[in-house]
């Protein structure tokens, strides 16, 4: 359903990030973890925080007025959906994520520059490794959400050896595991990424199934193949489409005859105008990088067909986010160039 553009509709989307940085803001001080125990006046919640009493009311209000926080005779407790998803600790804790997005927010007040320019922008920084958990930890916690669905409608039947490339803490890897008792799995990812890995499959207990290879796939040939299946998740829309072919080529020389590659990304129609997150999520590339943003299916079977995979389908898969599904197998026969 097409919305409806209006005044009233102009300046709810033009403020929305009011709304966001609320959120991220709440998370940053640990204003949900704070409340978990129970319902605070709003002078207890700043001297835990370490705050001011005046300026955390009206957070603590605000957090009410979107319905996170639960305000009853001066006492604030969180709501459910903020006990689930946003005290730290929580199994389904978004923090990590909504950190990533502040931590990016001051390059989406430059979109004006880079669209004038065509290139990334300089942001402000958090510090790297502050980022890097925030990135990998919101990965892995959205990736938990997905992963047993994906897991359990993906067949691997007869696979024995899987790559995840770009596979960060591996949590695809893990879970295809879990659905599939014969299959180990190797995580090809930046040497940097390898703690969050080893600390994902111990707490699993896969540290006998999974294996981490340090190297950059932008760089780096593939090691530890040849695989008889490989998970490509949000690899796609960081490179430019000369790099995702070089990309797809070097993956289905890794691979088996008959293996099965599978694109797991942010896919928009082919007409490109749809659907809104893909959409949205390739002006958050042009900001990162000069190359990355979201492809069409056409265009990701065409990368597929090119580098020598056949039998192209479309999963029924639709993440939340609208993350989607493209996958097919190696043909029996590729061309000698794309080796």
């Amino acid at each position: 359903m097409k919305r409806e553009w209006n005044p009233g509709t102009l300046l709810e989307t033009s403020g929305a990030y009011w709304q966001g940085c609320t959120l991220q803001a709440a998370v940053r001080l640990g204003i949900f973890t704070a409340l978990a125990d129970g319902a605070f006046s709003a002078d207890k919640v700043a001297e835990a925080l370490q705050s001011d009493a005046r300026a955390t009311s009206l957070v603590l209000d605000a957090l009410a007025a979107m319905n996170l926080v639960v305000k009853e005779d001066n006492l604030y407790r969180n709501s459910d959906p903020a006990n689930d998803l946003l005290v730290a600790g929580s199994p389904r804790y978004m923090g990590h994520i909504i950190l990533h997005h502040h931590h990016i927010l001051d390059g989406w007040a430059q979109l004006d520059q880079a669209v004038k320019t065509g290139n990334s922008i300089k942001r402000r920084s958090y510090g790297e490794e502050v980022e890097r958990e925030s990135f990998l930890m919101g990965m892995f916690n959205m990736a938990m959400g997905n992963a047993p669905e994906i897991a359990a409608q993906i067949d691997l039947t007869g696979c024995s050896r899987l790559l995840d490339l770009g596979g960060g803490p591996g949590t695809y890897a893990i879970h295809f595991c879990l659905a599939n008792p014969e299959l180990k799995a190797v995580i090809f990812d930046r040497p940097t990424t390898e703690p969050f890995a080893e600390k994902t499959a111990e707490k699993f207990g896969m540290t006998d199934r999974i294996d981490f290879i340090g190297g950059d796939f932008t760089v780096d040939s593939i090691k530890g193949g040849p695989y008889d299946a490989a998970w490509l998740s949000h690899i796609l829309h960081s490179n430019s489409t000369e790099q995702c072919q070089e990309i797809i080529n070097m993956t289905v020389a890794a691979m088996q005859p008959g293996g099965i590659i599978i694109i797991h990304d942010f896919i928009l129609n082919d007409s490109k105008d749809g659907p809104q997150f893909p959409a949205l999520f390739s002006l958050n590339m042009l900001l990162a990088n000069t190359g990355g943003r979201s492809y069409s299916e056409e265009e990701i079977a065409g990368m597929l067909t090119e580098g020598g995979v056949e039998a192209i389908i479309r999963h029924p898969f639709r993440a939340p986010n609208d993350s989607s599904i493209i996958y097919g197998t190696k043909a029996s026969q590729v061309s000698p160039e794309l080796i």
